[in-house]
């Protein structure tokens, strides 16, 4: 039987702890590494709504990009998510900066497949990856291409004349890398949400960003990782979580 550890011990050999930014919480966060599993959900975040999910699916884990626990826990209420999923006894198992920087199936580098680029290769020393289009694009028509690829609703552009080839990206709240992006010689910048005085820097510098919303660039890791992971436990079900959704909504 597999347990929680097992599949510990391979995230460790593609997403290793060591890599996650000084400031997150990432491993396992709730439950217990010798439980056994048969069923896992994947999903980005853990809601309310995804733990009703992992229940109805008998999963004893749910493996989250964002981490359940961030902040420090002062209070532990009956309707917080940590407290619904001890009482449920659904494991938690978070992977989030660890992931982003993963160069096998992290989620820069399936933001870039998910964006069909070519060439895909993780900056060394920054939560970037590079790639590039299979042909030039205008900045009009790489905001939809963007659009389209991560099925988005909307997306936020910075207007350039510049043609589109080599691709930076950050998923995510991206935005200060910017900078590193233009330094690299990127044609534009794609990240999931940025700040005002980051698009306007953007419009000055003439590289144009786009913003395509910080769950479309990052939710494109869920199936991709239950995929890996299904193949390394195949008397494992991983599902990709069919509840978890952008919360925002636009008229």
């Amino acid at each position: 039987m597999t347990k929680i550890k097992d599949i510990i011990e391979y995230t460790e050999t593609f997403a290793p702890l060591a890599d996650a930014a000084d400031f997150d919480n990432c491993g396992l966060l709730v439950g217990d590494p010798s439980q056994q599993v048969t069923r896992v959900l994947v999903s980005l975040d853990i809601t309310p709504q995804v733990v009703k999910e992992a229940q109805e699916i008998s999963a004893e884990l749910i493996l989250s990009h964002h981490p359940v626990i961030f902040s420090p826990l002062r209070s532990l209420s009956t309707d917080s998510v940590p407290y619904m999923l001890a009482k449920a006894g659904i494991s938690a198992l978070c992977l989030h900066t660890n992931l982003d920087v993963a160069a096998e199936g992290g989620v820069n580098v399936c933001l870039a497949k998910a964006m069909k680029l070519k060439n895909i290769r993780m900056h060394p020393e920054a939560f970037i990856c590079l790639g590039d289009l299979e042909e030039d694009l205008s900045t009009e028509e790489f905001a939809q291409h963007v659009k389209e690829s991560l099925g988005c609703q909307a997306v936020e552009f910075t207007p350039s004349d510049r043609r589109i080839r080599q691709v930076a990206m950050c998923s995510g709240a991206g935005g200060d890398y910017y900078g590193t992006a233009v330094q690299m010689g990127a044609d534009a910048f794609v990240t999931g949400e940025a700040k005002h005085h980051q698009l306007l820097e953007a419009d000055a510098t003439g590289v144009p960003m786009v913003a395509a919303g910080h769950f479309h660039t990052e939710n494109v890791v869920v199936a991709p990782l239950a995929e890996k992971l299904g193949q390394q436990f195949p008397h494992v079900c991983f599902v990709p979580s069919k509840t978890g959704q952008s919360p925002s909504q636009y008229i």
